[in-house]
């Protein structure tokens, strides 16, 4: 009877331990998404105890085709399983940007190795095919070092266009097998298809799917990187100089409303110094006039998006599982993007889990939703952390 007991205890012992490793993902995916979320309280409490102490070190150089680019490590305290590439999207602030900063500290606090890397083009607000060759080499990179991918694979995770960037790298025979997943968290599938719903507010149709008018930001963006062929060629630089003067101001209302205003009317007064009709262009920035963005836009639009820059035209798909994560609201990149992509890479046998959250707008977590929408969000990165 003792012995039999003994067993049972045992017994009773695997069970309760093989349900705590098939758990384990969760929780850490519970703590990622209340110390993503901000949640505060005791509940935030918990979920810092739970997580790990992170070291964030000082940049360092990673050799790519454009040169040394600089990248940022949070490391986990203890053992590390897998290291993961994190790029941001458009913004000139980099590595350096908040809301990239706090989510490479969530991801590492969850026991993943963290290398954050801006590429050069997107700070400079420019979607370029050759951001794909920057993030393949920063890959092949990681991969190469025991230290940072003992099995020779690291994860990928692309935020906004950075996401769509990051799939197209991950399909390259040179990195192929070195990728053990990819998330892209408010990606595009097709960069033109993107540019003519910022410039006409018309986003390519999905079952289910909502398309909203477009962010100024984006037209801002665009409008900056074609201001050549939309103003005379001597005005284009003082005109991309003015609007990006506006975009620093946006992204400064993050840390900043003072420094932000003040950057505004400075954008404001560089509006009255230009020509035209550059002013007027300038004007319509600094009113977030989409409409009439828009129609300064519609002309050009079809000389904008490289074909190498959109996973749906790339030469060949990734191996690994691709993640796509996007809010159901965003106005940068229509959320139909990530539907029809997902689409098109299982037409091509990848194996894709696509999550369209309530809880999400563009590449952040600032909306509240039900529990059954945090759950799903929170099941998608249990997925992801399991990788």
């Amino acid at each position: 009877m003792r012995l039999r007991l003994t067993r049972w205890v045992l017994l009773a012992l695997l069970v309760i331990l093989f349900a705590s490793y098939l758990a384990l993902p969760y929780l850490r995916a519970v703590s990622l998404f209340v110390r993503a979320a901000n949640a505060g309280g005791r509940v935030e409490a918990t979920a810092d105890a739970l997580a790990r102490d992170v070291t964030v070190e000082p940049p360092h150089a990673v050799p790519t085709r454009q040169g040394d680019i600089m990248a940022q490590y949070y490391r986990p305290a203890g053992a590390v399983r897998r290291s993961v590439l994190l790029v941001p999207g458009v913004h000139s602030m980099g590595i350096a940007e908040p809301r990239l900063t706090g989510l490479a500290r969530d991801l590492a606090g969850s026991g993943i190795l963290v290398m954050t890397m801006a590429l050069p083009d997107l700070t400079d607000y420019r979607i370029t095919a050759r951001s794909s060759e920057v993030i393949e080499d920063a890959v092949a990179w990681m991969a190469s070092q025991p230290a940072l991918a003992p099995d020779g694979r690291i994860g990928m995770i692309g935020i906004s266009f950075a996401g769509g960037l990051s799939i197209v790298a991950a399909g390259r025979p040179s990195i192929q097998d070195r990728v053990a997943y990819v998330v892209s968290f408010g990606g595009h599938g097709d960069l033109g298809r993107v540019l003519r719903y910022l410039a006409t507010g018309e986003a390519v149709a999905a079952p289910g799917v909502e398309t909203h008018p477009p962010h100024d930001y984006g037209l801002a963006v665009i409008l900056r990187a074609a201001a050549d062929r939309v103003v005379p060629p001597e005005q284009a630089p003082a005109l991309r100089e003015a609007i990006g003067t506006f975009l620093f101001a946006s992204q400064l209302t993050l840390l900043d409303m003072d420094q932000a205003n003040a950057t505004f009317a400075r954008a404001r007064e560089m509006a009255a110094a230009l020509p035209e009709p550059s002013a007027t262009y300038m004007t319509y920035v600094n009113d977030r006039n989409v409409e009439a963005l828009g129609r300064v836009m519609r002309p050009h639009i079809a000389l904008d998006g490289d074909p190498a820059a959109s996973p749906e035209r790339a030469p060949a798909v990734p191996s690994a599982p691709v993640f796509l994560l996007h809010g159901d609201g965003d106005t940068v990149i229509p959320t139909a993007e990530s539907v029809v992509l997902a689409d098109y890479l299982r037409e091509r046998d990848v194996d894709v889990r696509l999550l369209v959250s309530q809880i999400i707008t563009h590449a952040e977590l600032d909306r509240t939703a039900a529990v059954s929408e945090a759950w799903k969000l929170i099941a998608f990165w249990a997925e992801v952390l399991e990788q």
